[in-house]
């Protein structure tokens, strides 16, 4: 009987002890253990040397789940089907791509109701539109439809808040549910929680929105821009502050942030963390608590004291060559689709806010330069004005309707933009001007000639003649192109000289911009473009050629001009006076790349041709604006054999009833006009002069390439 006990009792407490074994952790559950964890976890945290180590948060903060004010993530579920009935849109299944296979990438925008209200920010985006080459004015040739209907600001507090959005659109016969649409948004919901509700049901339509939430993006499908103001230039803008060879100093501050600290609410939680890591020396927090009408309610005890602080220090704006450290978890960063922002930003987790000191500070200066100039670049390139935010997006989605033919990352991540390099031109980075070091290769060896003739050719002795044999001598030289703009028809084959290299006669259309339209027979890199009373030698030809291969992004000739700026009449002035400095290279005899005829062609709008095509030698001064605008460098002057004489009159008083007063006021207006299409000045001023070496040194003949050179 004993022994049957003593086996019940082994076997009762191997039984235990196999329960404590492998489900201890279901019995920790149990009511009967949970009070001593509760206590356990009631005096959590308990710290040794609590009294020298500083809390960051309260007793109250770690034990609570978040602000009680913020919806859950059901909630915001619920919210976000409710909003975005067509979730699942992709190009695929929510865009007509037929649309756009006949008249090509078309924007069609709704017209303008006199009773209807628009703010400024939206009418300068329309404005970029229908000032772009993109624009059309009937909505049959249309592929994309853009609202007339202000939908920036979706705050149903906000005085700019349009209503009944859904009862006008449905009005709309070209609205097909959204379908081809593009509605851009700049703030949506209301404080506290800041939900994306627009008030309307976008249906099938391209959502391009500023403060993206993620779960609410669909990728391939909308556009995520960035935040502007109404102050926020209409073209052109502020250029960057960092030149590409700057070195960077070691600045004041390390970190700085400077914006509202939102005291409920969605993002308060990381803007109130912010403080953390304010030390007033190298890393400055600068916060207001002044948001909305109640904000004094929810005051805590630093809102006065960050409140003075934020109006006393000036704030950093994004052209001051600053790297973004972005915390910014669950947002979509602008135009990510395109932009590769781990070359240009710092990106970091909110929950490791505490690390982003040190993270920082472990970031070598040459890597410090090489953020501040890709920051730089992105703001030149897409975010500086209204219009290149509006073009960037209508890019983006012109990409994907021919993703064969799309540019790739390098393009829109490296000068100058993806804005500047057109697919429709090449999407092989040999065919550009700019990318020859990345690729590892050089431009072609040899040149196109393109001759413009206005006046009719009778007999050997004329200029056209002599400049067609001097050309043909060059071993360079692989064709000869004459734009034939005469009334008269072009001489017979047999009147003109024999050359080594073929000869061919384009029939022009009359127009001055003729000159730079992308002919299919120029197939050389290098454009020698030259006019019939140029004046050249062989030897110049190819000493200018040789000085182009150098440069293949530059304009390289021989004529020059400058720009100045003339404080009495408050506009730029145009002068052909011989002096220190030139800005202007004249394309009567010039070398440059053929990627250019398709720049001045196809991304200039038709208004700009049209201003060239009345005003006389405005397409020079054009076509070194636009190179201009797309280097930020200067074209280059190389040696003239002859100094000729100067046929346009200077600017002086008494020749405003001349023909060349006239042009030459023309030319000045033409320079003034672009200046104003750009919003700035893109010329840019130089100095230098490339000459052969040992050019009219006091050495033998013998030792110099070009010696002709010297020679009267």
């Amino acid at each position: 009987m004993q022994t049957r006990k003593k086996y019940i009792f082994l076997t009762f407490l191997a039984s235990w002890l196999l329960l404590f074994f492998f489900g201890g952790d279901q019995l920790r559950r149990f009511a009967f253990f949970s009070g001593r964890k509760a206590e356990a976890r009631r005096n959590w945290p308990h710290w040794t040397d609590r009294s020298f180590l500083k809390s960051f948060a309260d007793h109250e903060e770690l034990q609570s789940d978040g602000d009680a004010s913020l919806p859950s993530p059901r909630e915001r579920r619920a919210e976000r089907l409710s909003v975005y009935k067509n979730s699942g849109c992709r190009m695929e299944t929510c865009f007509d791509f037929s649309r756009c296979e006949k008249n090509g990438f078309k924007v069609f925008t709704y017209p303008r109701e006199r009773d209807q209200p628009l703010s400024e920010s939206y009418s300068k985006i329309l404005t970029s539109i229908e000032r772009s080459r993109y624009y059309t004015p009937n909505p049959a040739e249309a592929c994309l439809f853009i609202l007339s209907i202000d939908t920036l600001d979706r705050d149903h507090l906000s005085g700019q808040y349009v209503r009944n959005v859904d009862e006008k659109i449905r009005g709309f016969p070209l609205w097909n549910g959204g379908r081809n649409h593009l509605i851009f948004n700049l703030y949506s919901g209301t404080w506290p929680n800041y939900t994306e509700d627009l008030g309307f049901d976008i249906g099938q339509a391209i959502l391009a929105k500023a403060s993206f939430y993620t779960e609410n993006f669909r990728p391939g499908f909308d556009i995520s821009i960035p935040l502007f103001s109404k102050d926020h230039p209409q073209r052109g803008g502020e250029r960057g502050w960092l030149y590409q060879d700057s070195v960077p100093p070691k600045k004041k501050y390390l970190l700085v942030f400077k914006g509202k600290r939102y005291l409920t609410g969605i993002g308060s939680g990381t803007r109130n963390a912010l403080h953390h890591i304010h030390n007033g020396k190298d890393i400055v927090s600068l916060t207001t608590c002044k948001h909305g009408k109640d904000w004094e309610k929810h005051k805590d005890t630093r809102c006065d004291k960050d409140n003075v602080d934020y109006e006393n220090l000036r704030g950093v704006p994004p052209q001051a060559a600053c790297i973004p450290v972005l915390l910014s978890d669950g947002w979509e960063l602008p135009f990510a689709e395109a932009i590769d922002w781990s070359k240009a930003a710092v990106v970091g987790n909110e929950r490791l806010l505490l690390q982003i000191p040190s993270a920082v500070r472990c970031i070598h200066p040459e890597r410090v330069l090489a953020f501040q100039q890709q920051t730089q670049f992105l703001w030149d390139a897409y975010f500086s004005s209204v219009d290149k935010i509006v073009h960037t997006t209508l890019e983006i989605i012109k990409d994907r309707l021919l993703p064969h033919r799309s540019r790739s990352r390098l393009l829109w991540n490296t000068l100058p933009g993806g804005l500047l390099a057109l697919p429709d031109f090449s999407t092989h980075l040999g065919d550009f001007p700019f990318y020859y070091l990345q690729h590892g290769s050089s431009p072609s060896e040899k040149f196109t000639a393109f001759i413009q003739a206005v006046s009719p050719a009778g007999s050997l002795s004329q200029p056209i003649l002599r400049l067609i044999q001097a050309v043909s001598g060059s071993q360079y030289c692989t064709q000869i192109l004459v734009l034939w703009s005469c009334e008269k028809p072009p001489p017979p084959s047999g009147k003109w000289p024999q050359t080594t290299v073929p000869l061919t006669v384009i029939q022009g259309r009359g127009k001055l911009s003729d000159r730079f339209f992308p002919y299919t027979a120029i197939q050389t890199d290098a454009v020698l473009s030259l006019d019939e009373h140029t004046s050249l030698s062989t030897s110049e030809v190819d000493f200018a050629f040789g000085v182009w291969r150098s440069f293949p992004e530059r304009i390289v000739g021989f004529p020059t001009r400058s720009h100045f700026w003339d404080p009495e009449q408050r506009r730029w002035g145009y002068t052909s006076k011989w002096t220190n400095e030139i800005s202007i290279v004249l394309t009567t005899a010039a070398f440059y790349h053929r990627y250019y005829h398709s720049l001045f062609t196809e991304f200039l709008p038709a208004g700009l041709r049209e201003l060239v095509d009345g005003l006389a030698n405005c397409e020079d001064i054009l076509m070194n604006v636009l190179v201009a605008a797309v280097t930020k460098l200067p074209p280059i002057k190389v040696t003239q054999r002859k100094q000729h004489k100067e046929t346009v009159p200077q600017q002086v008083k008494g020749t405003a009833g001349t023909a060349g007063g006239r042009r030459f006021s023309q030319q000045q207006d033409c320079l003034n006009q672009l200046a104003d299409w750009f919003g700035y000045m893109p010329l840019v001023s130089s100095q230098l002069r490339l000459d052969p070496v040992l050019f009219k040194d006091q050495v033998s003949v013998l030792r110099k390439k070009y010696p002709r050179l010297e020679k009267p």
